[in-house]
C-alpha cells in the first residue's frame, strides 16, 4: 500500500465523547488545524441532526480548506419512503458540502430489531440514498455500520450491502467495527476476504472498546484498506475511536505508507495538544508519540544509555513528530540526570565536581522527604541555581497570616495579609481569594506588582494536593504541585510540609521567582 487517505471525524464522532462539547467556532478552528495538517477528509457533523452543525457547514462554505475536503454525515432514507423527500438528505444538500458519508445498516439484527423492516427494503434504502445524492453531483462514501458483526452472522447479506452501495455510485465503502469488539487477527482475515470484491476505495472505521482500534486500523491497511477513519486523540463515544495520531505516525514511520508530508508529521504533537485544549480534555501524558512522557527517561541506567545512543531506549527520534526528549530528575537518575539538566540550563558542572555530588545528595534527601521534582522541573531549576549560588532572592518574607471566615450569610471567605521586603522597601498588603491559597497568591502578587510588572501576565492554571502518609492523619505531610502559565509557557513548582498553607507558599514562591528569572529580571 503506497498511499492511504486520512478521514477525520473528531467534529462528529469525537464530539460524542463524554465531556466534549464544541461551539461552532471551536469546530471551525479544529477543521482549519486538521486541514493544515494534511487530513484528506474532515467530517464536520450531521447537518440534519441539529442547528449548530448546519451553521458550521454554512460558515465553512465560505472557507477554503487547502488540500482537504469537508464531509457531511447522514443516514440512509427511512424505510418505505422516497430519498428526495427525506429531511435528513435535504439538510445534507442544504449544507453545501461536496462530499457526504452515508451510514446504513448491514447487520440483520439491526435491520430486524431497530429498523423493523425487511432485508430487501434495507438494500433499497442504501441504493436509493446513494443514488439520489450521486445524481445531485455529490461524492458519496458508504459507512457499513456493524460490518464485522454482520459478516460473522450473515456473510452473504453484509457483502450485498457493500455491493449495493458500490453499484449505486459510492466512491468508497467503509467497514465499521461499530461495537469495537473485533480481534485484530479476525479483522485482517475479513478485510482480506472483502477487498477483492470491492473495486472502489475501501475504508476502515474502528471503535476502541477492546483497546484495539489503532491495531485494527493498521491491520486493515495491511489487508488492503486505503482509507482510515478516526479522531484526534481517539475521542469518541464509550471508549472512543481510532486515534489518528499514532495511526499517522505508524503509517509513516513504521509501515512506509504515505499519508501526510514529512514536514506536517512534525506538527502531530502540536495538533494533538491543540485539539485537547479546545476539547477541554486533559492531555494524556503517556499518549504514544505526542505525550509529554512519550520520550521521558527517569531511571539512571536508561538515562546513561540514551545519552550515549538514543536508540537504546527510543523507538524513533522525538523531533520527527514534534515532540522532545525529557530527562526526569529524581533520586533514580543519578549524576547523569543532574548533569544533563545542568547542561540544558547552561550551568557549568562535571561528573567529578563536588557541587554535582552536593546537588545529587540534596535531591535525594528532598525526594525522601516527599518532593517529586520530575513533576516540578521549575522548582528543580531553582534548586540547582540556589545550590550553585547562581541565584539571588527577589524578595524576603517577613511574615504572612491567612484567615478563613464563615460569615452569617453562609459564605466562606479567605483573606491573606503579607509582609515582604522588596529591594530594601517594606511592603505590607492584604488580599481576598476564593480560598486560602488563592488569597495568598493574590496578596503576594499585589505586593510585588509595582516592582515586577510582568507578574500581571502570569496566572495559576492548576493546583494539586496529595497526602503523603495517610496513616499519620492530620499530622501527615502534604505535597502541593502548582502549574502556572503566561502567554508563552507553562511551568510546575512544588512544596512539601505538614501544613498545607506552608507547602502552598513554597510552591507559590517558586512559581513567581521562576517567572521572574524566565523574564531575565535576575
Amino acid at each position: 500500500m503506497s498511499k492511504v487517505k486520512l478521514y477525520d471525524t473528531t467534529l462528529r464522532d469525537g464530539a460524542q465523547g463524554e465531556g466534549i462539547s464544541y461551539s461552532v467556532m471551536d469546530k471551525i478552528r479544529i477543521a482549519q488545524e486538521l486541514a493544515n495538517l494534511g487530513i484528506h477528509y474532515i467530517e464536520g457533523g450531521w447537518p440534519g441532526s441539529n442547528p449548530k452543525d448546519m451553521e458550521f457547514y454554512l460558515k465553512m462554505a465560505k472557507v477554503r480548506l487547502k488540500n482537504s475536503q469537508l464531509v457531511a454525515f447522514g443516514s440512509t432514507r427511512k424505510a418505505n419512503t422516497q430519498a428526495a423527500k427525506d429531511n435528513n438528505l435535504k439538510a445534507i444538500l442544504k449544507s453545501q458540502a461536496k462530499v457526504v458519508t452515508i451510514f446504513g445498516k448491514t447487520w440483520d439484527l439491526h435491520i430486524r430489531d431497530v429498523l423493523k423492516t425487511t432485508l430487501d427494503e434495507n438494500l433499497n434504502m442504501i441504493k436509493d440514498t446513494v443514488g439520489f445524492l450521486v445524481s445531485r453531483g455529490l461524492t458519496v462514501f458508504y459507512d457499513a455500520e456493524h460490518f464485522f458483526d454482520a459478516y460473522n452472522t450473515n456473510r452473504d447479506y453484509s457483502l450485498k450491502c457493500l455491493l449495493t452501495a458500490q453499484e449505486a455510485g459510492a466512491k468508497a465503502v467503509v467497514l465499521c467495527d461499530t461495537n469495537g469488539g473485533t480481534i485484530t487477527s479476525c479483522m485482517m482475515k475479513m478485510v482480506k476476504e472483502v477487498r477483492p470484491k470491492i473495486r472502489v476505495s475501501l475504508g476502515i472505521h474502528c471503535h476502541n472498546d477492546s483497546d484495539l482500534a489503532v491495531a485494527n486500523s493498521l491491520a486493515a491497511v495491511e489487508a488492503g484498506a486505503d482509507m482510515v477513519q478516526g479522531t484526534i486523540n481517539g475521542y469518541g463515544e464509550r471508549c472512543g475511536n481510532t486515534d489518528l495520531i499514532p495511526v499517522i505516525a505508524n503509517l509513516k514511520l513504521k509501515m512506509g505508507v504515505d499519508c501526510i508530508s514529512d514536514s506536517k508529521l512534525k506538527e502531530l504533537t502540536r495538533v494533538s495538544h491543540f485539539v485537547s485544549e479546545i476539547s477541554n480534555m486533559k492531555q494524556r501524558n503517556d499518549q504514544p508519540y505526542v505525550g509529554t512522557s512519550s520520550f521521558a527517561h527517569k531511571g539512571g541506567v536508561h538515562i546513561n544509555a540514551v545519552m550515549k545512543n538514543p536508540k537504546t531506549y527510543e523507538h524513533i527520534e522525538p523531533q520527527l513528530v514534534g515532540n522532545r526528549r525529557r530527562i526526569l530528575v529524581s533520586e533514580l537518575a543519578g549524576k547523569t540526570g543532574v548533569l544533563i539538566r545542568a547542561k540544558d540550563l547552561e550551568l557549568d558542572l562535571s561528573k567529578e565536581d563536588p557541587k554535582t555530588k552536593k546537588i545529587l545528595k540534596l535531591l535525594q534527601n528532598l525526594e525522601h522527604q516527599g518532593y517529586h521534582f520530575e513533576a516540578a522541573e521549575a522548582s528543580f531549576e531553582l534548586l540547582m541555581k540556589r545550590a550553585l549560588k547562581k541565584y539571588k532572592r527577589f524578595f524576603d518574607l517577613e511574615g504572612f497570616r491567612v484567615v478563613v471566615e464563615k460569615r452569617s450569610d453562609k459564605k466562606i471567605t479567605s483573606e491573606a495579609v503579607i509582609k515582604l521586603k522588596v529591594k530594601g522597601i517594606k511592603e505590607h498588603t492584604a488580599a481576598e481569594g476564593d480560598g486560602p491559597v488563592n488569597a495568598l497568591d493574590n496578596a503576594l502578587r499585589k505586593a510585588l506588582k509595582d516592582f515586577y510588572p510582568t507578574l500581571s501576565r502570569m496566572h495559576l492554571s492548576d493546583f494539586k494536593v496529595r497526602v503523603l502518609d495517610e496513616k499519620a492523619g492530620t499530622a501527615a505531610k502534604v505535597r502541593v504541585l502548582i502549574q502556572s502559565q503566561d502567554e508563552t509557557d507553562n511551568w510546575s513548582t512544588i512544596g512539601v510540609s505538614k501544613n498545607i498553607i506552608e507547602a502552598s507558599w513554597q510552591a507559590l514562591v517558586d512559581s513567581v521567582e521562576y517567572k521572574l528569572i524566565k523574564d531575565n529580571l535576575q
